[in-house]
C-alpha cells in the first residue's frame, strides 16, 4: 500500500527531502508542488518527485504526509490558506523552518481543526541552492529536530519519525522555544557576528585598500556565513528578534568585560581569557568537529600541507578523483597565521573527507589537519 507524501516547495531542502524519503524501500508516492513551474518541472524529469500538483491545495488533499519545504514566513501564509483545504483524516503535517515558534503558533488553528501538526527543521544545507543542488544524502548525520504540538500523540511522532528514516538524520525532539533559542546561539546569532565583522572590515579598507587581501585564514574561515541569502536572514532574525535581542545583551555585557581586560592589560587574566575558551572549544563533542552537521551549514575541511610546486594541486585532486571521492571546494590558503595547511579541500560529509585523508596519507607524505 503506498504512502502518499506531500512536498509544497522543491528547493534545496524540498527536493533533497523527497530524494531521501524514496531510499527507504517503501511505497512512497510523492506528490510535489512548486510555484515555479520550471522547478517542478525538472523535479519531475529528474525523478525527484512522481507527480506534479497544480497547486499547493491539489497536492494535500490524497497526502498522508504534508511537509512545507518552503521558507518559514511562505509557509505561514500557506497553513493560514490551508485553514480552507481538504485532508486525509490521519493526516501529518510538517514543515522544514529553521525557526519553529512562529510556524507552532501558526499551527494552532490547524489543530482546532482536528489535523496534527509537528514542526521540523533539519539542520543540514549546502554551499548551493535550488532543485539542481539536490541530493539523496543532504541530511545523512544531520539532526533533524521535531517540535511536536501538545496535541501530537506518541503515536505519531513516531509515524512521522519513522517516514524519515531513509533520511538518516537524527531525530531529536525538543520543545519549539527550546529550538529558538539554542539555534539563536548556535546559527542564528554568529550569522549576526559574522556580518558585522565583515562590516568591520569594510570600514576598515576604506583607509588601508590592502587589509581585504590579508583577510584569509581564520578571517575567512570566520565569517564564512556572511556570504549566506540575506533575504533568508532578513527573515530569521525578524522571526527570532527576542532570541536574538537575548544574546546580543549577553554579547555586549561580554564585550564590556573584554574591554575591560584588555584596558587592566593583566597578562594572567588574558590568558586565561584565551586558555578557558580553547578548553572548552576542544572539549566540545566530535558532533561540533564534523562527525555530525549542527546547526550551521559546515563543509567538511581538510587541511594539507603541500610544497608550492607546479602539478602538485592536480595530484591531490587526481588522487581523490582515481577513488571516487567527490569534494565540494578546493582554495589555496595565502595568510596561513591561524590555520595550518597551505591548501584547504572541502567534501560533503565526515565520511568522505575521512576516506580522503587516509588515501592521502597512503599516497603521499604530506601532513594533514583537520581543525
Amino acid at each position: 500500500m503506498n504512502e502518499n507524501v506531500a512536498i509544497i516547495g522543491l528547493g534545496l531542502i524540498g527536493g533533497s527531502l523527497a530524494l531521501a524519503l524514496k531510499r527507504g524501500g517503501r511505497n512512497i508516492h510523492i506528490t510535489g508542488f512548486d510555484r515555479s513551474y520550471a522547478t517542478a518541472d525538472e523535479a519531475y524529469r529528474r525523478g525527484i518527485v512522481d507527480t506534479i500538483a497544480p497547486s499547493a491545495r491539489a497536492a494535500c488533499e490524497k497526502a498522508d504526509y504534508v511537509i512545507f519545504a518552503t521558507p518559514v514566513n511562505t509557509t505561514i501564509t500557506l497553513m493560514e490558506e490551508a485553514l480552507e483545504w481538504t485532508f486525509k483524516e490521519n493526516v501529518i503535517l510538517s514543515d522544514t523552518g529553521s525557526t519553529k515558534n512562529p510556524i507552532m503558533q501558526a499551527a494552532e488553528r490547524l489543530q482546532d481543526r482536528g489535523l496534527t501538526f509537528i514542526g521540523g527543521h533539519p539542520m543540514a544545507g549546502s554551499h548551493k541552492s535550488g532543485i539542481a543542488a539536490a541530493k539523496g544524502h543532504l541530511f545523512e548525520n544531520a539532526y533533524y529536530v521535531l517540535t511536536p504540538s501538545q496535541s501530537a500523540s506518541a503515536e505519531q511522532i513516531n509515524r512521522l519519525s519513522n517516514l524519515l528514516t531513509p533520511s538518516k538524520g537524527k531525530i531529536v525532539i525538543l520543545d519549539a522555544a527550546e529550538h529558538d533559542r539554542m539555534t539563536a546561539i548556535v546559527s542564528h546569532f554568529p550569522h549576526i557576528i559574522a556580518s558585522s565583522l565583515v562590516g568591520r572590515l569594510a570600514d576598515q579598507e576604506k583607509e588601508q585598500p590592502f587589509v581585504k587581501d590579508l583577510a584569509a585564514g581564520g578571517f575567512r574561515d570566520l565569517t564564512r556565513i556572511a556570504s549566506a541569502d540575506p533575504t533568508m536572514w532578513r527573515d530569521i532574525t525578524i522571526q527570532n528578534r527576542d532570541e536574538l535581542l537575548g544574546q546580543l545583551d549577553g554579547w555586549l555585557k561580554e564585550m564590556n568585560s573584554i574591554r575591560s581586560m584588555i584596558l587592566e592589560n593583566d597578562p594572567d587574566r588574558i590568558y586565561d581569557f584565551f586558555f578557558e575558551a580553547k578548553e572548552f572549544r576542544d572539549r566540545l563533542p566530535s558532533t561540533f568537529k564534523g562527525a555530525v552537521q549542527g546547526a550551521l551549514y559546515m563543509t567538511f575541511d581538510l587541511h594539507i600541507d603541500i610544497p608550492d610546486h607546479p602539478g602538485v594541486i592536480s595530484e591531490i585532486t587526481k588522487i581523490l578523483a582515481d577513488e571516487q571521492i567527490s569534494i565540494t571546494n578546493i582554495r589555496i590558503v595565502e595568510t596561513r597565521t591561524d590555520v595550518y595547511g597551505i591548501l584547504v579541500v572541502s567534501f560533503q560529509t565526515a565520511d568522505d573527507r575521512k576516506a580522503a585523508r587516509t588515501l592521502l596519507e597512503k599516497k603521499t607524505d604530506y601532513s594533514m589537519h583537520i581543525l
